[in-house]
């Protein structure tokens, strides 16, 4: 199949991209390359995907709307795995302009391309954030998302609620992905595992919001991405019971559906830490802070659908995926 990845350079983008060509699949990769964080991260994880025969990347931004539309025109895609976003929960409190443009505009421009261009399906990044201030554990595909508690979780949800219109109106099949905490090699810098390990490896106090008692479903890449592939090939169908008199959020009569990937055992964020200091045979002082405006103080994710439709659960204990983190990082940063 030919493939096109968004956010080909980032974190899950590029493992993705990785298994896909792997199998292979020809992929376009596309990314804009921004400065979020360390381009030279970003380069390097390309310079492991160019060197594949089957790779080709191309620097686009998904808002560049002309750009996108010739993409689609030229390429002829198969099928689309939509991973590139603005992310960051705190980001979007301080920069809500740099959300509308990648995630809802360049969202829309996804959608075109793939209506336009008879794609056979679209797999998108959601997230795990959606569920707000929903506080049932764990978190269900059917359960409500209608209360947010940062803009970069509305635009995920907007991103839902944007495909099912195209599933709706135009039979486009579209699978959302509600990736929980994603950690593991090749990961974002300004995420908690490297945010810790940069503390844990430089000696500083480490600060730890909701005073540790956070639990996060910390899901390693690795399983993630085995996700994203099977429902990739699992092209999203109409659920032939759902009804509008009792409608089902987590599926629809048009071809549409959503699903949680993540580990099931959700883990404090003090024994993460832990996890992590016993991996680089460090310890460090830890500053311990009130939650964080936009934060969620718990997630767990119910996998019970991801296992029904794809026989597929993540599984990767939490003391595995760190061990392998701290290797890859003590190798990266030379730590």
């Amino acid at each position: 199949m030919k493939i096109l990845v968004t956010g080909a350079a980032g974190f899950i983008g590029f493992h993705v991209s990785q298994v896909l060509c792997g199998r292979g699949d020809e992929v376009v990769g596309i990314d804009n390359l921004n400065d979020y964080y360390a381009v030279s991260l970003k380069e390097a994880r390309l310079a492991q995907l160019e060197p594949l025969e089957n790779f080709r990347f191309i620097k686009l931004d998904l808002a560049d709307r002309s750009g996108m539309e010739q993409l689609f025109a030229v390429e002829k895609f198969d099928r689309v795995v939509h991973l590139g976003a603005q992310a960051g929960v705190r980001y979007s409190i301080e920069n809500p302009h740099a959300y509308a443009d990648s995630n809802l505009i360049g969202f829309l421009n996804i959608l075109e391309g793939c209506r336009h261009h008879n794609v056979e399906h679209l797999v998108y990044a959601s997230s795990s954030s959606v569920y707000g201030a929903n506080e049932t554990i764990p978190f269900s595909e059917e359960d409500n998302v209608d209360h947010p508690v940062s803009l970069y979780a509305a635009t995920k949800k907007a991103n839902e609620a944007m495909a099912h219109s195209y599933s709706q109106l135009y039979s486009l099949p579209t699978t959302g992905l509600r990736f929980f905490t994603v950690y593991g090699p090749w990961g974002r810098p300004d995420m908690s595992p490297i945010l810790f390990a940069d503390a844990i490896n430089q000696g500083k106090p480490l600060k730890v919001f909701n005073y540790g008692k956070h639990r996060r479903d910390f899901t390693y890449i690795d399983d993630i991405v085995e996700g994203v592939v099977r429902t990739l090939d699992r092209i999203a169908q109409p659920d032939p019971d759902w009804s509008g008199l009792k409608p089902n959020p987590s599926s629809s009569k048009a071809p549409w559906r959503v699903y949680n990937i993540g580990n099931s055992q959700p883990v404090e964020l003090l024994y993460y830490i832990e996890c992590l200091e016993q991996a680089f045979g460090k310890t460090t002082e830890k500053t311990l802070l009130p939650l964080q405006p936009g934060d969620v103080e718990h997630t767990y994710a119910d996998v019970t659908a991801l296992m029904r439709d794809t026989g597929y659960e993540p599984n990767t204990p939490i003391e595995e995926g760190v061990a392998k983190f701290a290797e890859w990082y003590r190798g990266y940063y030379k730590a």
